[in-house]
């Protein structure tokens, strides 16, 4: 994360607070499914299978399948427009989180829900990096291990607060999770407008930073 600087630390916690805030409407709108925490999906494919609750395991893998979708979209995204142009995937995300909240809006859930995975598969390309995920901004288990692993580092003499970028990026998921739920509680599943607005207004801010940097002297 150190390698990203203030401003992809700060990037990278407002797209996990996104995350958690679309997880959880898509969560409360898929009733106990998520659209970005697919550790969450694997574990519902399994009980699923094992209980023979098949409806469950298809529900559970077709997400699976769909976000491996969006991640592929992403990647080659990265790949096509360079991947220090992150404007490019953040523009896709936001397309897609569109098409998602338009779906809805129209009572189409299924058909948006699965644009919002998409999405949510897409957003994991924002920081790749030699065609890998550099920062993973929609699961949080790899990230708090890192918290641990920095922690132990900082208490054997090594960088003191080298964990807390890390640490940035689960407080954005959980406060963003909250922050969804409290919104489809009030606007139902409408709450995936403000979501699209958010990643619309970051692609125009990511873009213009991206141009300023290009810029010649």
């Amino acid at each position: 994360m150190k390698d990203y600087g203030h401003r992809g630390v700060l990037l990278a916690a407002t797209l996990s607070a996104l995350a958690g805030y679309v997880d959880a409407v898509g969560f409360l709108t898929l009733g106990g499914f998520f659209v970005s925490f697919m550790s969450g999906n694997s574990t519902r494919f399994g009980v699923g299978l094992a209980t023979g609750q098949w409806t469950q395991a298809l529900t559970a893998i077709g997400l699976i399948g769909l976000f491996v979708c969006g991640v592929v979209l992403g990647a080659s995204c990265a790949r096509r427009f360079g991947e220090v142009r992150r404007a490019a995937v953040l523009g896709l995300e936001a397309t897609l989180l569109l098409i998602g909240a338009g779906l809805c809006t129209a009572g189409m859930n299924v058909a948006g829900m699965v644009a919002v995975v998409l999405a949510m598969g897409v957003e994991n390309a924002v920081f790749q990096k030699n065609g890998d995920v550099g920062v993973g901004l929609t699961y949080m288990t790899g990230t708090l291990v890192r918290i641990g692993q920095r922690i132990a580092t900082a208490l054997h003499g090594g960088p003191r607060w080298d964990w807390v970028p890390f640490l940035m990026l689960w407080v954005g998921l959980a406060c963003g999770g909250a922050l969804g739920a409290v919104m489809f509680l009030r606007f139902g599943v409408l709450a995936l407008w403000a979501a699209a607005a958010a990643v619309v207004l970051l692609t125009a801010l990511v873009a213009r930073a991206e141009s300023r940097a290009v810029r010649p002297a």
